[in-house]
């Protein structure tokens, strides 16, 4: 059993008296988790009650040390996305744009993504929601993958096209203009 006299003697570690220590410590361990943009940092450091000086001092280190680099946090993000959840251009800047990231940043970012990447990734996602509706009626299944395609980003016509392809590879269907699938 110890004793109590023996506790006192080593001082617990608090938080740290200097505010712009704690908030190094609060962004390091945050991009510990997930890597994030710096507004992401800001709110979350102003969410904890640091002055907008401390926020600032601190957010500008960690951008010079490389911490904190909006641009290679975008490339990062719409590599990691549109590869792995399939999401489109648009879906990507405004993801990006919830996390703080300026447009310009943004459009170098999703720049990268061309009009082929994206319909062969539209393509892909069409193919695995087409394997999950198989057995359904094609209307069904057309309607599945357009919304689908929708939540991800794809443009309605981009959407179309890939639908139109996908249930006619798989039924061998003959679609004819007018059909429920066509987008304005």
């Amino acid at each position: 059993m110890r004793s109590g006299a023996g506790s006192e003697s080593a001082p617990r570690s608090s938080a740290p008296v200097n505010p712009v220590d704690g908030a190094r410590e609060a962004c390091l361990r945050l991009l510990t988790v997930r890597p994030r943009s710096r507004a992401e940092l800001a709110t979350a450091l102003t969410r904890r009650g640091y002055p907008p000086q401390v926020t600032e001092t601190v957010l500008g280190r960690l951008t010079e040390v490389g911490l904190v680099d909006d641009a290679a946090f975008a490339e990062a993000f719409v590599s990691s996305r549109h590869g792995s959840r399939s999401l489109a251009r648009t879906a990507l800047s405004h993801r990006l744009r919830q996390r703080g990231v300026d447009r310009e940043i943004i459009e170098e970012a999703v720049s990268v993504i061309t009009t082929d990447d994206e319909l062969e990734s539209a393509r892909m996602l069409a193919a695995r929601k087409l394997a999950a509706t198989r057995g359904s009626p094609a209307p069904v299944r057309a309607r599945r993958i357009a919304s689908t395609l929708a939540r991800r980003g794809y443009p309605a016509a981009v959407a179309a096209q890939v639908v139109r392809e996908a249930l006619a590879l798989d039924e061998e269907i003959e679609f004819e203009e007018g059909d429920p699938i066509d987008a304005e």
